[in-house]
């Protein structure tokens, strides 16, 4: 065995006398060594004693699964179609700047809660999104629950809902989400909150992203997507100018509805931020 395949075998815990040479006159190379730890019986996985609390990595490692789950039943199930919108945001961000401008800064509210308002509003209008597919069946749901998509620090996802949301007023909405992003990190959600989203809003602007394009979550039928609002380039009224915009995106079940259903959908959105006094009430 020459020095090198000595030290790999030492290092990987392979037993050098176990080992069949293939090299001149039976030497053991470095290839016999690999092999033979390739070959070697994986350790046992330590068992969680009863009563022990789960770890983070835990967590993580059920939560990867679970999302794997449903996103693979969701894809196999699932005919999915996908629609795209450029919103303008220079309306919508005035406003809200105005708004917070007089108020403290643990009163003021986000971009995004504009964004969950109108989402709430348009899947009210158009009920085809809001629902389940069940039995071979549209089921249309009693209420508007936004599901948000909240990533966790330590890996995962959960999307739990804010209930009601096209009653509720934008300072209701902002507590709302606020308590429920701290909630879903100190993983402290209720049952009601992860299982009662009748449509999902995800928003990845913040990671840098032009457009998201979601997995629609059953037995939900449609979910929003929204990218990194940014300055762009527009031609409006026959000029050129440079406005703030946003990608808006809907991922929607075949099923349920059809691309122009979709569209006038998106539309409502992008219409209702146009008028962001209107989402106030």
């Amino acid at each position: 065995m020459s020095p090198a395949a000595r030290r790999l075998a030492t290092s990987l815990g392979v037993n050098i006398d176990a080992v069949s040479g293939t090299g001149p006159q039976g030497a053991v190379t470095i290839n016999d060594v690999e092999h033979a730890a390739a070959a070697k019986p994986a350790a046992p996985k330590p068992v969680a004693q009863p009563g022990t609390k789960p770890t983070a990595a835990d967590r993580a490692q059920q939560m990867r699964k679970s999302i794997a789950a449903a996103m693979s039943r969701s894809k196999r199930e699932i005919p999915h179609y996908y629609l795209a919108e450029e919103i303008m945001l220079e309306k919508s961000l005035s406003w809200l700047t105005t708004r917070n401008a007089q108020r403290s800064i643990d009163e003021r509210v986000l971009p995004a809660v504009l964004l969950l308002k109108a989402v709430g509003v348009a899947a009210q209008r158009f009920g085809e999104f809001n629902g389940f597919w069940r039995e071979d069946g549209f089921e249309p749901a009693n209420g508007v629950h936004v599901g948000v998509g909240i990533s966790l620090r330590g890996g995962g996802l959960v999307a739990p809902a804010i209930h009601d949301v096209p009653e509720k007023k934008l300072d209701e909405l902002m507590d709302d989400l606020t308590d429920l992003v701290a909630r879903a990190r100190s993983f402290s959600l209720r049952s009601s909150e992860m299982s009662d989203p009748t449509i999902t809003v995800t928003n990845l602007g913040d990671q840098g992203v032009d457009a998201v394009f979601g997995v629609i979550y059953p037995p939900q039928v449609a979910i929003v997507g929204f990218g990194q609002p940014a300055e762009r380039v527009c031609v409006i009224d026959g000029g050129i100018r440079v406005v703030t915009t946003v990608q808006g995106t809907l991922a929607a079940d075949h099923r349920a509805s059809d691309g122009h259903r979709g569209a006038l959908f998106l539309a409502a959105i992008n219409e209702l931020l146009q008028q962001p006094d209107l989402l106030e009430k």
